[in-house]
């Protein structure tokens, strides 16, 4: 994990998981793959839209300093800086 991308709704980190995308289980498994990443509990990240879709936008609750300096750890430079 790791890396950002331009993604549809701005810069986006680079997750992937290996669990199959079938009831839900890729979905949760971004969800744990992220909140560990951030340092936080699993039940502080959920999942605001894409349940169906490659690009799903998530949000961390709370949204502290820390949490922010760790995404821009993950996300690595911006190429359009």
């Amino acid at each position: 994990m790791g890396g950002g991308y331009d993604g549809p709704n701005g810069r986006a980190l680079v997750v992937a998981v290996t669990a199959p995308a079938v009831a839900g289980r890729a979905t949760e498994a971004v969800l744990r793959t992220v909140a560990r990443a951030l340092g936080v509990r699993r039940g502080a990240v959920s999942l605001i839209a894409g349940a169906n879709s490659r690009n799903k936008t998530l949000a961390v609750d709370p949204a502290s300093p820390e949490v922010a300096a760790r995404l821009q750890e993950l996300l690595g430079p911006d190429p359009s800086v």
